[in-house]
């Protein structure tokens, strides 16, 4: 088909009076005062400088675009502004450009087919009347990535065709093909029938095309191409499908592919995640590495600051610049990282007593989050909008977790996660239960144990009930003082042998009974001792400050036996921890922690977890597993050094050479539990084991600073000596080892030991 060689209907962008048209109207206008037409003209006049205001100010992408070559001849401002091409003042290309030139993902013979359709029914509609129903080729639309001079990353563009502009005509002399097409219609079927079947048919479509034969039509005018940019959409769309998503955006790879989805939104540096459920909140980033970065920071740190203004208001807040409003050291530590302003959407939450449906007059604020930049005044109003649509999807997503934490499948481990994601599949579908079983596992079991925790916990305990009566001493000698009561004398007299019996030992009821002692026989009367005299309502002071805490006694000492042992277990957890990805490297494997007096790890290897396990795997983690415990053991010296505390901690590895059968039990508080007689005797020997003895000297077959290993068989024996060789060649531990029988156990006998010093 031709395009029209003659211009009649267009006006060129080199014709002057195109050029100034605005100015030759008031010209034409002046000179004909009292022409017919001088109405008509100021009407024209107006529609141009709305049509030049169109162009200039619209934001829809628009241009006119020649057929058959699909050169872009005319575009408005902001079409020109966003691909960076110029243009004359009234918006016609300098540069000779197609479609295809801006466009390099746009596929031709595609869009030259999309093209053809459109002229199929602008000929059917101009030479045969016939207006049929609309078919959806013409309002399709294509959405394309694009690069924008105006934007650092691709755009996304949506554009429509619209051919009313086109003006179809015959080229030559031709038999009309719509009447030959009737000849072998019935009489009572109309050609606008067979039209409209045929262009709601995509096979029946091209064979139209064929049978009218389209290249013998001459084609004049333009296509009108219109766009918008849906990045924004699209972007949003992506982000709340993360959100209502099924993976949970605090786990490393879900939180990742959020951050760069955020950034791309709202064009952010970072995004963060500040989770203020307890304290210490915590403030998750991306980093480089596979877990995410996870910092811990009191509420009183946060007291003041833009995050918790922001939490506690509840509303979306902006801060435009952090070097002009920096109010507190949290606020000032960002702005010390490179941040000046900050998007912050506080995130609140319904509860019920379960978690499981929402409450609006229950709210429970669980965090925020923040996105920063680097540039000031970075955040619009438009952000703030977007970032308000997005408060429903994130709380969905914070109200799924809790949902989770009610189920039986939480805090699943994740080389055992697909098992656990799969049954819940199952039961999501109404089929019964299943067990989860892990077959031929191997069992890793060490502890890191404070030795006579429970002793120096006594002790404190001890010193804390002497330090509460002889406060309460002081307040019943003071009002003696003031008065001559013999109740209060025998009150005196009372007390007095409480703190004798304190002083010759506590009892495991004692924190308990001893307190409550002094709230039934001694507190009860404050009301009435602090009348008697200044020097009794100052010892009752004395007393009251002294308990003002959560336990509503003295708990000095406790406090600091509980300091010291907290500080163990965090220092032990990330000595472990960071061995255990390492060992993680080797095969993945199941690995629980639990820290109590001390720290102890319970890990199960095998093909069931993970299908490349081999004899080698088994070995590197048998071997880890004891250098990391002896790491444990220098965590412990440098505890010892650094907080000069008495408390010291005895090393021990359970060997098992044998597999075992575990199992998930919905039942108990246990992840796992083990199955079977044989696997039964190992849970009795892991449960026991640490308090063993030396058949022959029985002492404690653990001792402060030492690893020691438990093993029943001479085969387990020879491999565990290698290891013991090695530990001793890489300087872990002395060479010397000690050696005997482990005192018969309740129902478990013939363990061995064997111990070395772990040097420093």
């Amino acid at each position: 088909m031709d395009s029209d060689p003659e211009k009649t209907n267009q006006i060129s962008a080199a014709d002057p009076e195109f050029l100034e048209l605005e100015a030759f109207l008031p010209t034409l206008a002046s000179q004909l005062p009292d022409a017919p037409g001088m109405e008509q003209l100021n009407a024209w006049k107006q529609a141009l400088g709305w049509l030049s205001t169109l162009r200039q100010a619209s934001r829809v992408l628009m241009a006119a675009i020649a057929p058959e070559t699909f050169r872009v001849t005319y575009a408005n401002d902001y079409f020109c502004r966003f691909f960076g091409l110029s243009s004359t003042s009234t918006g016609f290309l300098h540069q000779e450009i197609t479609l295809f030139d801006l466009f390099s993902n746009l596929e031709e013979a595609k869009v030259r087919q999309w093209y053809r359709r459109h002229l199929l029914y602008q000929f059917l509609r101009q030479r045969y009347a016939i207006d049929c129903h609309k078919p959806g080729y013409i309002d399709e639309s294509i959405t394309l990535s694009v690069n924008s001079v105006l934007y650092p990353e691709p755009r996304l563009i949506k554009f429509w065709l619209n051919s009313q502009g086109l003006k179809v005509s015959v080229a030559e002399q031709l038999t009309d093909k719509l009447s030959k097409l009737s000849n072998f219609l019935p009489s009572s079927v109309t050609p606008e029938k067979i039209i409209a079947d045929q262009l709601s048919d995509a096979e029946q479509l091209e064979s139209l095309m064929k049978k009218l034969n389209l290249d013998h039509y001459r084609v004049k005018g333009f296509l009108l191409w219109e766009a918008f940019d849906v990045t924004v959409e699209q972007q949003m769309q992506q982000v709340i499908q993360r959100l209502t998503g099924r993976e949970s955006i605090l786990r490393p790879e879900g939180f990742r592919q959020l951050d760069r989805e955020m950034r791309s939104l709202f064009l952010a540096d970072k995004t963060l995640f500040l989770s203020a459920e307890q304290d210490p909140a915590r403030l998750f980033s991306e980093t480089e590495f596979q877990e995410l970065s996870v910092i811990s920071y009191s509420l009183e740190f946060l007291q003041g600051s833009h995050f918790q203004k922001a939490a506690d208001s509840n509303q979306i807040c902006q801060i435009p610049d952090l070097r002009l409003d920096a109010p507190t050291e949290c606020d000032r530590q960002l702005l010390e990282s490179g941040v000046r302003s900050l998007l912050l959407i506080p995130l609140v939450i319904g509860i019920s007593h379960n978690y499981e449906n929402y409450d609006e007059n229950h709210q429970q604020p669980m965090g925020l989050v923040v996105l920063t930049s680097s540039q000031p005044n970075h955040f619009n109003q438009g952000d703030l909008h977007n970032a308000k649509q997005l408060i429903s999807p994130f709380t969905a997503a914070l109200r799924q977790a809790l949902q989770q934490r009610t189920t039986s499948f939480n805090n699943i481990h994740p080389s055992v996660e697909a098992r656990f994601l799969q049954e819940a599949e199952r039961r999501s579908w109404g089929l019964p239960p299943e067990p989860i079983v892990f077959k031929n596992v191997y069992p890793l079991y060490g502890i890191s144990d404070i030795r006579g925790s429970s002793q120096e916990r006594n002790r404190a305990i001890q010193k804390d009930l002497l330090a509460q009566y002889g406060l309460g001493i002081k307040i019943v000698e003071a009002v003696c003082e003031y008065q001559n009561s013999d109740l209060v004398q025998q009150l005196r007299l009372d007390l007095l042998e409480q703190i004798e019996h304190l002083k010759e030992g506590i009892t495991v009821d004692s924190e308990v009974t001893a307190t409550e002692y002094l709230q039934n026989n001694l507190e009860i009367y404050f009301d009435y001792f602090a009348e008697c005299g200044i020097p009794a309502a100052e010892a009752v002071q004395a007393y009251t400050e002294a308990c003002a805490n959560e336990h509503q006694c003295v708990y000095q000492a406790r406090a600091r036996y509980d300091e010291a042992v907290n500080q163990i277990n965090q220092c032990l957890r990330e000595t472990w921890e960071s061995w255990q990805e390492k060992m993680q490297k080797i095969i993945p494997h199941y690995c629980d922690i639990e820290c109590t007096d001390g720290i102890d790890h319970m890990i199960y290897v095998g093909k069931s977890i993970h299908g490349d396990f081999c004899l080698f795997h088994l070995r590197s983690l048998r071997y880890e597993q004891l250098k990391a415990v002896c790491d444990c053991a220098r965590t412990a010296f440098k505890i010892q050094q650094d907080y000069d505390t008495q408390l010291k901690l005895t090393h021990l590895v359970l060997v098992q050479d044998t597999s075992i059968d575990i199992f998930h039990d919905e039942k108990t508080e246990r992840l796992f539990d083990v199955g079977g007689t044989r696997d039964t005797r190992y849970e009795i020997v892991k449960k026991r084991i640490d308090k063993g003895v030396d058949q022959r000297s029985q002492e404690r077959i653990t001792q402060p600073g030492m690893l020691t290993l438990v093993y029943s068989t001479n085969k387990e024996w020879e491999e565990y000596q290698k290891y013991l060789c090695y530990l001793s060649r890489e300087g872990w531990v002395e060479p010397k080892i000690q050696s005997g029988n482990v005192e018969p156990l309740q129902g478990v006998t013939g363990l061995k030991f064997a111990r070395v010093r772990v040097l420093p």
